[in-house]
């Protein structure tokens, strides 16, 4: 595989032959352990912060150029279009402490009987599909381009908020569905993935993940679910290292997003539970979209043998928000 090419630099050489031995057998590989000195290293090595100006708040969201728009559309073929949304969630257990509440009106308007809703939710955790903003995570104090987590208030961030995404996401999308590649239903709660499993697919799929791309990897969270239920996702969940975040920096990833939130559970990491998203988030400045539903698009990908389409996203114009629910489409 390319991750063990002498033409690279030496840390992804040394990193890369230890991860791939990680992910040599099909069942559940913990995630390695590594120091917060590590960690702390990691982020200055993948810092995107001044690369689009001291005053950017767009992160990698300006790698979808307008010429990487034009050949997304390009994409189009069939004209069918998945949705990669859950259904929004109202029903209160232990992964969804937070249900989304929904309330229905009927009332008069003149001589008119109309029906009007209610919404709230606090969307962020393990249950709704939403993209996380810039703002979610912060490090040492700072968020990403090294913005103070002072200009966090009550009333919503003063730099970074949602609303700098409201021309939304329209890019190339690719769905790296690893069950697949391994010839399995669903990954192992507590499944560590690492840049070995996404040159693996790449070398089987014959599809290079670049620049201004939207990164969706499946693990097979919602057919475990129905096979046998829920469990303790927070607690043992498959999912990325946060190692994999110096390989989204080399290949110039816009937007990664996953069936589950991306990081895995235990990460590894000394005292994190998701430091994958500290680093994409805070280092690159790369939103994150999580709990999505990625069976049909992936059922969609294999059927037609095409991995990439048209990816459509757009996060509510909330001014100051740490991110949004989302409902995102692939198109083919």
């Amino acid at each position: 595989m390319s991750i063990l090419n002498p033409g690279k630099p030496m840390w992804q050489i040394l990193l890369g032959t230890c991860l791939l031995f990680m992910t040599s057998s099909l069942g559940a590989q913990p995630a390695e352990s590594v120091s917060r000195v590590q960690f702390d290293q990691w982020m200055q090595d993948i810092s995107n912060w001044g690369r689009w100006g001291a005053e950017d708040e767009l992160g990698t969201l300006n790698l979808i150029t307008e010429q990487k728009r034009v050949a997304a559309a390009a994409l189009v073929r069939d004209g069918v279009s998945v949705s990669m949304s859950l259904f929004a969630d109202k029903d209160q257990r232990p992964m969804n402490g937070n249900p989304f509440r929904h309330s229905l009106q009927v009332s008069r308007f003149g001589e008119h009987e109309v029906a009007g809703d209610e919404y709230a939710v606090q969307y962020h955790g393990f249950a709704h599909s939403h993209m996380d903003g810039l703002p979610h995570f912060a490090h040492k104090g700072q968020m990403y381009n090294g913005f103070s987590v002072d200009e966090l208030e009550q009333t919503g961030a003063n730099r970074l908020g949602i609303h700098n995404a409201f021309e939304g996401v329209f890019t190339r999308g690719i769905i790296v569905d690893i069950p697949w590649l391994r010839g399995v239903d669903y990954l192992e709660p507590g499944t560590a993935l690492t840049a070995a499993d996404l040159e693996a697919w790449e070398q089987r799929t014959g599809v290079r993940i670049g620049s201004g791309d939207v990164l969706l990897i499946r693990t097979g969270r919602w057919e475990r679910v129905r096979q046998l239920g829920e469990w303790n996702f927070i607690g043992n969940a498959a999912g990325s290292h946060a190692s994999l975040a110096l390989w989204l920096k080399e290949r110039d990833v816009a937007v990664i997003g996953s069936d589950g939130v991306s990081d895995v559970m235990p990460s590894g990491i000394e005292g994190l539970l998701n430091p994958l998203h500290e680093l994409v988030l805070v280092g690159l400045g790369m939103p994150i979209l999580d709990n999505l539903d990625l069976d049909a698009v992936a059922a969609a990908a294999a059927e037609r043998n095409r991995w990439e389409f048209l990816f459509v996203g757009v996060p509510l114009r909330v001014r100051g928000g740490t991110g949004s629910p989302m409902n995102p489409i692939a198109v083919f």
